[in-house]
């Protein structure tokens, strides 16, 4: 059923249609399971003015942390940004726009994206600057924060295994954000350690259905540490 085959052949062609000024959604938590030849491919494509979204902006030369080398993000929402130095110097210089928000309402902000709810009441942020300018309502005896979902133009994630027709499987904590962002991208592209025929995977353990990937592409992965532990 080549209707169903998600699968394309080359990094050009799953970015295809990214452009300047579009808002970029990218999975992974730290270094673990970004999609990094397609965040790779977007620096070699030269696309700016971008607006990415994404639990941290990756390190000085790894993950997001590349796209920053030649400004190529303009605005950036995250929950964390402490590991990176170039991005301290481009916030601190005015040359980069950041929104900081809590990690838990970063991840439902995109998880109601997917699932068409336009935006929820929270109580985390509640009195802090993350209030700021928001409506606040109470309920009980506590007060909530509305919260905006997120959609992006671009979603770009990182899986272990899939079949043909998208259907997604996570290796461990490599699972942490991909399946939001996946499912909160107008369009969705997967880079996967292995693709096989439709009908191999248990359909109980896959955890992003193919109805929500658009392009799906076999790459091989460096998978750096960030901060080794143990010695090597």
């Amino acid at each position: 059923m080549a209707g169903f085959d998600k699968r394309v052949s080359s990094y050009q062609d799953a970015l295809a249609g990214l452009e300047d000024g579009m808002t970029l959604l990218a999975g992974g938590f730290g270094l673990c399971g970004i999609p990094e030849n397609l965040i790779a491919e977007i620096k070699h494509r030269g696309t700016r003015d971008l607006t990415a979204i994404s639990n941290n902006c990756g390190v000085d030369d790894f993950g997001l942390g590349l796209l920053l080398e030649d400004r190529q993000i303009r605005k950036m929402l995250a929950s964390y940004v402490g590991e990176n130095a170039l991005f301290e110097k481009q916030l601190l210089d005015g040359d980069l726009e950041v929104e900081l928000t809590p990690q838990g309402n970063l991840a439902e902000r995109m998880r109601a994206g997917g699932a068409g709810i336009p935006a929820f009441y929270t109580a985390t942020g509640y009195g802090t600057p993350i209030a700021d300018g928001k409506e606040i309502r109470k309920f009980g005896d506590r007060h909530y924060v509305l919260e905006e979902a997120i959609i992006g133009d671009f979603a770009i994630v990182k899986g272990w295994k899939a079949d043909t027709y998208g259907n997604v499987i996570y290796r461990k904590t490599a699972r942490n954000f991909n399946p939001l962002v996946a499912m909160a991208g107008k369009i969705t592209v997967v880079e996967v350690e292995e693709i096989v025929e439709p009908g191999t995977l248990d359909p109980d353990e896959i955890q992003t259905p193919g109805i929500y990937v658009d392009r799906l592409i076999q790459g091989s992965f460096e998978k750096r540490i960030e901060k080794r532990t143990v010695s090597a």
